[in-house]
């Protein structure tokens, strides 16, 4: 088990997105936030997303996924050898199902790989445990979250969103001494947020996203489609929840009638009205949402969230965070609470039946490692 001390940690993060790899460094005990390292990225190419993308949706043993294992292990190797004096690795690795009441969850990568090419121990597989005892082992940044709002020095209730593929918050009030305390925190999947608006620009315009809001901001928004969307059962359901990169993947045929502008405007709205809808499952208001992930940098979308929400919404970058890393920088915070043996979610953050540490430590074979843990 890790020592108390504060150590190096280097997150790893390939998100919903499938943009690519984010790594970043950060000095923990696993409890209080000490300080923010280096961090890089790594961009998948177009074969790999190709590669990826036909993966989605499939479980071990399945076409296509040991490829997709071959690029999510080549890729992060790539980004992490760059980074020196790391004494623990935390490596998510690529989600492709997420199925926690049926067939569990699926992140593809081993970490054994990475621990023999890094010559360092890695803490991977962080989900599985929390799905076994019941959770729906997502999402997992919410501990992060808690000590985050702790380093901002945040005085009353806050969000933190993220918007990536799936759109997720987390309710913090740092009032409390631990995340896994009841009332600390609330955490859910909010609904769609880039996946359908990306996988748009894809199919009709041949590019990754809609840049600056330059199409959405010319479109008209049909509230007739984004209230129909925001109708379904999962804004309805108490939290915790959690949802599929593609489980809104049918709102693409639904704005199949729409102009390129007007159907970008109208995906762009349900993201924001997905929020608006989580915000009434939260204990109280908060004061305002803090906005990480690629999402934050669509303006008409951080318009949209302050028109719907009635909150502030501001980035992340505005209370010294960063948005691009702050999902890496989770892992490594998670790396570090696995290798301690404290826990890293709670029935509060993914419905678990009680607070569990998740995650598995492989350590490279026949190695001498010069580290702490």
């Amino acid at each position: 088990m890790l020592k108390s001390a504060p150590i190096r940690a280097l997150g790893a993060m390939s998100g919903t997105s499938l943009d690519g790899v984010d790594a970043a460094i950060l000095v923990t005990d696993g409890v209080e936030i000490h300080a923010f390292g280096d961090t890089g990225y790594r961009a998948y190419t177009d074969r790999e997303r190709a590669v990826l993308q036909g993966a989605l949706g499939r479980w071990p043993g399945e076409d296509g996924v040991e490829a997709a294992a071959e690029v999510v292990e080549t890729a992060h190797a790539a980004l992490l050898c760059r980074f020196d004096e790391v004494d623990l690795v935390g490596f998510h690795g690529q989600t492709l199902a997420h199925d926690p009441r049926g067939r569990g969850t699926h992140q593809c990568g081993d970490g054994q790989v990475l621990a023999e090419v890094l010559q360092r121990p890695v803490v991977w597989d962080f989900r599985s445990a929390d799905v076994r005892l019941g959770g729906q082992g997502a999402p997992l940044a919410p501990f992060f979250h808690f000590a985050c709002a702790k380093w901002v020095g945040a005085a009353g209730p806050v969000v933190f969103l993220n918007l990536g593929g799936v759109g997720n918050m987390t309710w913090v009030d740092p009032s409390f001494d631990r995340p896994d305390q009841k009332g600390a925190l609330l955490a859910f999947d909010t609904g769609p947020a880039n996946a359908p608006l990306n996988d748009l620009m894809q199919a009709r315009r041949g590019v990754a996203m809609d840049e600056d809001a330059a199409l959405a901001s010319c479109g008209v928004v049909d509230e007739v489609i984004v209230n129909a969307v925001l109708d379904r059962g999962y804004f309805y359901k108490v939290p915790p929840k959690s949802l599929d990169r593609d489980a809104f993947g049918d709102v693409l045929e639904m704005v199949s009638g729409l102009s390129d502008a007007d159907a970008a405007a109208t995906l762009t709205a349900i993201v924001a009205g997905s929020v608006a809808r989580g915000l009434d499952h939260c204990p109280e208001p908060p004061e305002r949402l803090l906005v990480t992930g690629g999402g934050r940098k669509n303006p008409l979308m951080m318009e949209m969230l302050i028109e719907r929400c009635g909150v502030p919404a501001v980035q992340v970058e505005e209370v010294g965070l960063n948005g691009d890393m702050l999902e890496a920088q989770a892992f490594a915070y998670l790396a570090v609470r696995v290798a301690r043996g404290l826990p890293t979610s709670c029935p509060g953050t993914t419905g678990v039946s009680a607070s569990v540490g998740g995650g598995q430590v492989s350590r490279p074979s026949g190695a001498v490692v010069a580290s702490k843990a």
